[in-house]
């Protein structure tokens, strides 16, 4: 899966109303439009949620339990599973 770029942008937070404010060189075509911005630590965090539910999948799928090793091996990925979803939940993040 192809990942979009991220582009991050200096910029400066008031700390009462939160107005944010990237001021840039004007080339003289300038359009403003809407835009979403996320706090680049938000993004980091979601990032390492992102790479360490993808290990779990990969290991998942790599893996090949020893025979009569299905149900251990089934209860192991369950119990790393409910970390990850655990940890998810103590950031707020569900």
């Amino acid at each position: 899966m192809k990942r979009a770029m991220v582009e991050r942008i200096p910029a400066w937070q008031c700390i009462g109303c939160g107005k944010l404010e990237a001021p840039r060189p004007c080339i003289g075509v300038c359009q403003d439009r809407p835009v979403e911005l996320v706090a680049a630590a938000d993004y980091d965090a979601l990032q390492e949620r992102l790479q360490r539910s993808e290990a779990l999948l990969r290991q998942l799928v790599l893996a090949t339990p020893r025979d009569g090793a299905w149900q251990r091996s089934y209860q192991h990925f369950q119990q790393q599973a409910r970390q990850l979803l655990a940890e998810s939940s103590a950031f707020g993040a569900d």
